[in-house]
């Protein structure tokens, strides 16, 4: 593969000067514009150089009207702070007073979001108007993502377009023959990475719709007959479960965002066998730092000193990153420290090498304390999941006197026959106890397996985690 321009001026500029643009689109369960239209045109009703040098908040009710805007903005305004679509209205003051928005482009009303200081207000519409394609004003614009943070507000992460399409590469493909599609929002790191490699390597791109089941959505993807999609671990075992799973034949398909076990590797090439299957590591702060391309949970030891374009290390455990991919720092007065003295981002995962491999073990700060001892919640779910008749997992804590938290596994079955064996619930929860038994030391075994009809899986595409 080749590496696209190391430093893209902006997303407007690099589709003006596309020389395939003809039959590219964007859409949603809604609308459809053709890529041309967003340049010639304006979804902010022609009023955009009224942002130029702002430091704007994007926040919209729908992926397909922030995906418009952004490809407007970019390279207009100082600054984009790009709002997730679950974001709490009462942490809107405090990004607006630490990113110093001066400007709003939404399609809410704007009295919803408030006014701690005085700003400027920008309708965005699905509707492209005429629009000014000067552009001979340029600002290297800072693109601010918002995770959650510990404190309860979030955190303000500081990206430029160079460092978000840092990892993206122009495939073998030709780029006509290529539709991208995504179960994230594009809202948030991961979503926002495959609308970003749809502009720069001259694809279409399908978007999922709010309140759009995941069965509608498949129908809709294969309708378009796209040929690329990524989501989380947790969106793929959503998927696998609807017979709509059946009617996409995609080429390349990509998982990144929670931890990829075996099972779900499996499944997956099961499933599309003539599909190539990738696990991706990246987060909002490191960035983009590997594919795995061999369907294999974890990751090769040589990865570490043999990824182009990346430094890492494993240092306590943890996997460390260094490269011009990470985000810049956190945005704020009291903004947590981002990178080490090293440069490095301490990732927060913990990896153990085994025979040569490193895998993931789980989150440093999403570790259960068992009567002292250490349990990472992936471990044990990475277990449960090899079981055939188990769709997926949720390895969750519930408080007990003695030993202060027990291990407790809510677990969504197969639809489906048996393969071949008449097995009751109680019969499924012995076997998956079994093998939890010969794979766990018995501090990780759960005290006890709960069938249940569904997971929440969150905005971010990942299993919401809770105790009890």
């Amino acid at each position: 593969m080749k590496m696209l321009q190391s430093n893209p001026t902006s997303l407007w500029s690099v589709l003006k000067e596309s020389d395939n643009l003809s039959g590219r689109f964007l859409l949603d369960a809604d609308s459809r514009v053709a890529m041309s239209d967003l340049v010639e045109g304006s979804v902010l009703y022609g009023r955009g150089k009224e942002l130029q040098g702002r430091s704007v908040l994007l926040t919209t009710n729908d992926q397909f009207t922030t995906a418009s805007a952004l490809i407007e903005l970019d390279g207009v305004a100082r600054r984009i702070v790009l709002c997730p679509p679950d974001f709490p209205l009462e942490h809107f003051p405090y990004v607006i007073d630490t990113a110093e928005v001066d400007a709003i482009v939404s399609n809410h009303a704007a009295m919803r979001l408030g006014k701690p200081r005085p700003m400027y207000f920008s309708p965005v519409s699905r509707t492209i108007v005429a629009g000014d394609t000067d552009r001979s004003t340029h600002h290297a614009t800072e693109w601010v993502l918002l995770t959650s943070g510990t404190t309860g507000l979030p955190k303000l992460v500081v990206h430029t377009l160079e460092s978000l399409t840092g990892a993206i590469q122009a495939g073998k493909t030709p780029a006509e023959n290529i539709v991208w599609s995504t179960f994230y929002d594009i809202r948030r790191y991961g979503g926002l990475q495959i609308f970003l490699r749809a502009i720069l390597t001259g694809t279409s791109l399908v978007l999922t719709s709010a309140h759009e089941s995941t069965a509608n959505f498949l129908a809709r993807a294969a309708a378009h007959r796209i040929t690329h999609i990524s989501g989380t671990p947790s969106h793929w075992r959503r998927a696998l479960m609807s017979p709509s799973a059946r009617r996409i034949s995609p080429e390349y398909v990509r998982l990144s965002g929670e931890i990829a076990d075996q099972s779900i590797l499996n499944h997956l090439r099961a499933m599309y066998p003539q599909a190539r299957i990738a696990h991706a590591f990246a987060s909002t702060e490191a960035g983009v730092a590997f594919e795995v391309n061999d369907a294999i949970a974890g990751f090769e030891a040589k990865a570490l000193e043999c990824t182009p374009g990346v430094e890492m290390k494993v240092e306590d455990r943890t996997l460390r990153i260094r490269s011009t991919r990470t985000a810049s720092c956190y945005l704020g007065e009291n903004a947590p420290i981002l990178k080490g003295d090293d440069g490095f981002v301490d990732t927060g995962d913990i990896v153990e090498l085994r025979e040569g491999r490193y895998c993931f073990a789980g989150r440093r700060d999403g570790v259960i304390n068992i009567g002292g001892l250490k349990v990472y919640p992936e471990e044990i779910e990475a277990v449960i999941n090899r079981h055939p008749q188990v769709q997926m997992s949720l390895v969750r804590t519930k408080k007990n006197p003695i030993t202060g938290a027990l291990v407790i596994a809510d677990v969504v079955r197969k639809a489906g026959p048996n393969d071949g064996r008449d097995l009751s619930a109680s019969a499924i929860q012995d076997d998956i106890l079994l093998l939890c038994r010969e794979a766990l030391s018995p501090h990780k075994v759960p005290a006890a397996i709960n069938f249940v009809p569904e997971l929440v899986v969150g905005e971010s595409g990942k299993v919401m985690r809770r105790s009890a």
